[in-house]
């Protein structure tokens, strides 16, 4: 199957191969920078510093992305005599971070999401870390569209695969060092300066405890954390800050301690489950015939979540980046993902259940999935928002705000009855999620 690579759309898919490997490994550090101004001089560094062998072969970059979010390039070593794949099972992916982007994305818990899932076999193998950025392996495979994440054998196998990471990936807290020995740490290996919250450690326990008795990071702390670095500038900038505030304390109390699967109702989640971050394994000649498999990538904003959030914001990505509502799963293609995906989860924990059992944690998980599909409109909402001040892409974010801030003040209408009880008519995207086939 042919390299294909997810575009910078949006900002918020960077692609690589997915792959695995065995057991855990010391990743080593280079302290060495990325410089876009110097792209092929500073990257061409950090591959020999890597791979000092390559000196005298003929290293090639392919420019995947190159966006606020991350730069990615491909780096391979063309030896004579040796076909495409086997260039590629040598080659290298280069990410270096965009500015601004630790506003947004904590790049330590990044890194410890990579090494997590390298360990059970759901990551490539991560190289080298270097001062703003990592170095990982290349691993061929195709990256989904919209449309095939509506493919009946491109969805089932990305609920198994996502029943895989809920089950048996450990979700585990951020220990918190002190002040100093963050900044000092900073200074002495290179790494990038703590984030605003982390300079102000009142700020910070803000918001590590924003869902009292929920280990932190979680989905509402990178929430809260969020709407802390929204722009306030402005009197509406302001007033929007307050109002997205009182909206995540009002969720907060109404969804942090509901039932779900996993310690304390958290499973380790992707959070960003979007077509360019599903990525076609490819087939072997010898199981032609065996179904799809996919691998996640782009562990940017895998954090310990409800696995109903995490199901729900994959369905959000139905619609593409145009958010295109009437093409969401119905309710029969929901529960249909739901149930391969309790098949799978129950099954990687060793625990098959029976037929009705197994119903029975079908239809509550896909009640729970329809109780929280507005919230990943709030969440993308307050993300596009901060894109909007500090982004380079050219997509118009602040568009892309309304619209999934839009879908969550439509759910909530639908949810308390303000809609129905106004005369207005139903939201496209609520209209779709009530249909049933």
């Amino acid at each position: 199957m042919s390299t294909i690579t997810s575009r910078p759309v949006n900002g918020r898919t960077n692609g690589s191969m997915n792959g695995n490997t065995n057991g855990h490994h010391k990743v080593r550090f280079i302290p060495l920078t990325y410089n876009q101004a110097e792209s092929q001089t500073s990257a061409l560094r950090l591959i020999l510093t890597l791979r000092p062998e390559w000196e005298d072969g003929k290293i090639e970059f392919v420019r995947f992305t190159d966006g606020i979010t991350n730069t990615l390039l491909k780096v391979i070593n063309k030896k004579p005599g040796l076909s495409d794949e086997e260039i590629d099972n040598d080659a290298v992916l280069l990410r270096a971070y965009g500015q601004g982007t630790d506003l947004i994305i904590d790049r330590e818990r990044e890194t410890q999401n990579h090494e997590l899932l390298m360990q059970h076999n759901l990551a490539p193998v991560l190289l080298a870390r270097f001062q703003n950025g990592m170095l990982y392996r290349f691993i061929r495979g195709a990256v989904t569209s919209p449309a095939d994440l509506r493919r009946v054998d491109i969805w089932r196998a990305v609920a198994r695969r996502l029943a895989e990471w809920h089950a048996i990936v450990p979700c585990i807290p951020t220990p918190r060092e002190s002040l100093t020995a963050e900044i000092t740490g900073s200074e002495q290996f290179g790494m990038p300066a703590p984030t605003p919250s982390r300079k102000d450690p009142a700020l910070q326990n803000a918001i590590d405890n924003v869902a009292p008795g929920k280990p932190s990071p979680n989905v509402w702390t990178v929430m809260q954390k969020w709407i802390y670095a929204l722009p306030m500038e402005t009197e509406a900038e302001k007033g929007r800050q307050a109002s997205l505030q009182k909206e995540l304390t009002r969720l907060v109390a109404e969804f942090s301690n509901r039932p779900g699967l996993g310690k304390n109702s958290l499973v380790f989640a992707h959070c960003d489950l979007l077509s360019g971050n599903v990525i076609i394994q490819p087939r072997s000649a010898n199981n032609a015939n065996a179904p799809e498999t996919v691998s996640f990538i782009d562990y940017e904003y895998a954090t310990p979540s409800p696995a109903a959030f995490d199901i729900a914001n994959h369905f959000a990505e139905w619609g593409g980046f145009d958010c295109e509502h009437d093409l969401l799963p119905t309710q029969s293609q929901r529960l249909d993902f739901i149930r391969e995906y309790i098949q799978s989860y129950f099954t990687q924990l060793g625990q098959p259940l029976s037929k009705t059992d197994e119903e029975a944690e079908v239809h509550r998980l896909f009640m729970e999935v329809d109780v929280w599909r507005g919230i990943p409109g709030f969440y993308w909402g307050i993300w596009a928002l901060i894109q909007a001040t500090i982004s380079q892409i050219d997509f118009d974010y602040a568009s892309y705000a309304e619209i999934r801030l839009g879908e969550y003040w439509a759910w909530r209408a639908e949810a308390d009855g303000s809609r129905k009880a106004s005369g207005k008519e139903m939201a496209v995207r609520e209209r779709r999620w009530a249909q049933e086939s």
